[in-house]
C-alpha cells in the first residue's frame, strides 16, 4: 500500500511517501519513494502573538500545493496531514485547516501533545525495536514542543509534551547574535523548571537508551561527525557520548548566525534556531543522565520519528 503522510510542526513541514510492506513476520516496515522538507516556521510569532502570521500560512499553502502535486504524481491511496505545536497554540487555526483541506482533499489533524508522542515513538523505534528488557526514552525535539516517551518492547509507557522548542526559546530567550550569557542562564533555567515535570510524570530512572529525533538533533551530530553535505544515511543511528553533545551545544551557542550559516550541512532555516534547540537537548541528556545515576551516558540521533509513525498508522488492518 502507498501512503503519503505529512507532518507540520512549527519550524518545519514534512512529506513522506512510502510503500508499506510486511516482512515474513508479519512486521510491517516502511520503503520510501521520497522524504521532502520546507522550512517554513508556521510558528513564527505564535508564541508571543496566539495567532499564526499571515506570511507563515503563505510559506506553509505553497510547500503544501508542491506536496499535493508530487502525492498525486506518485499515486498515494491515503494520505494523512497532522499538525502539532504552533497549530494547537493558534488563535486562527480555521484558516490554516481551511487552507489544507482546500489543497489536499482531506482534512489536518491537530494533535494533541500525547498522540504526537505516541506517533513519535512508532517511528523511532520502527527500524530499531527495544529489546525484550530494555526501556527506550524517546525525545522528538521540534520547534514550538518537546515530545518525551518511555516505552518498551510492550508499547509506550507514558508520554509527556511540553511547550519547549527551538523556535519558542529562539524567540524568548536568546535574541542576541551570539546569545548572551545572561540570555543561555535564563533559558536554561527555564528548561530545567520544564523538565522537573517531566522527571515527575516519567519513570526516567528506568531507562537503558535514549533515542533523539528531529532537525536540531540530526544537525548536532552533523556538526559533531563534521559532515561536508547534510547526510541521513551517515547520521542515522550515530550514538554520541553526552558530554560530546554538551560541547557541540556550547559551540552551537558561541557561534555567530553568519558562522552558523557556513556550515555546509545546515539547512538555512535551522541557522538561527539551532543555538536554542541544542541548548535545550543538552539540558535534557544532562537531566537524564542525573536521573539514571549516570547509567545512560549516551545518545542515539534517528533519522526516523513522527513522519514514519503517521506513515504506518495508514496501514490498513
Amino acid at each position: 500500500m502507498r501512503v503519503a503522510a505529512i507532518d507540520c510542526g512549527t519550524n518545519s513541514i514534512r512529506l513522506l511517501i512510502a510503500d508499506i510492506v510486511d516482512d515474513d513476520e508479519g512486521a510491517r516496515h516502511l520503503l520510501d519513494v521520497t522524504r521532502q522538507m520546507r522550512i517554513v516556521r508556521l510558528g513564527q510569532g505564535v508564541d508571543a502573538t496566539g495567532m499564526l502570521a499571515p506570511e507563515a500560512l503563505e510559506r506553509t499553502f505553497a510547500a503544501l500545493d508542491e506536496y499535493a502535486a508530487l502525492i498525486g504524481a506518485h499515486g498515494a491511496q491515503a494520505v494523512r496531514f497532522v499538525a502539532t505545536s504552533a497549530t494547537r497554540d493558534a488563535g486562527n487555526r480555521q484558516a490554516f485547516m481551511d487552507g489544507v483541506q482546500a489543497r489536499l482533499g482531506v482534512a489536518p489533524e491537530v494533535i494533541e501533545g500525547s498522540e504526537e508522542a505516541e506517533l513519535s515513538f512508532a517511528g523511532a523505534v520502527s527500524v530499531r525495536p527495544p529489546a525484550d528488557d530494555e526501556d527506550i526514552l524517546v525525545v522528538d525535539l521540534g520547534g514550538g514542543s518537546t515530545e518525551f516517551v518511555v516505552g518498551n518492547a510492550a508499547g509506550v509507557r507514558g508520554a509527556v509534551s511540553i511547550d519547549m522548542g527551538c523556535v519558542r526559546y529562539s524567540e524568548r530567550f536568546l535574541t542576541d547574535d551570539p546569545p548572551t550569557p545572561a540570555q543561555i542562564e535564563a533559558a536554561e533555567a527555564e528548561a530545567n523548571r520544564q523538565i522537573d515535570s517531566v522527571l515527575d510524570a516519567l519513570p526516567i530512572q528506568d531507562v537503558d537508551r535514549v533515542v533523539g529525533v528531529a532537525g536540531t538533533i540530526t544537525t548536532v551530530t552533523a556538526h559533531v561527525l563534521d559532515l561536508h553535505s547534510y547526510q541521513p544515511e551517515a547520521i542515522d543511528g550515530t550514538e554520541l557520548p553526552i558530554g560530546v553533545v554538551e560541547a557541540a551545544a556550547s559551540e552551537f551557542l558561541a557561534f555567530s548566525r553568519q558562522r552558523r550559516a557556513q556550515l555546509p550541512y545546515m539547512h538555512p532555516g535551522r541557522v538561527d534556531v539551532i543555538a536554542a534547540g541544542s541548548l535545550i537537548y543538552r539540558t535534557i541528556l544532562l537531566r537524564v543522565a542525573q536521573a539514571t545515576g549516570n547509567r545512560v551516558r549516551t545518545a542515539v540521533a534517528s533519522e526516523h520519528d513522527i513522519l514514519d509513525g503517521i506513515a504506518l498508522g495508514l496501514a490498513r488492518p
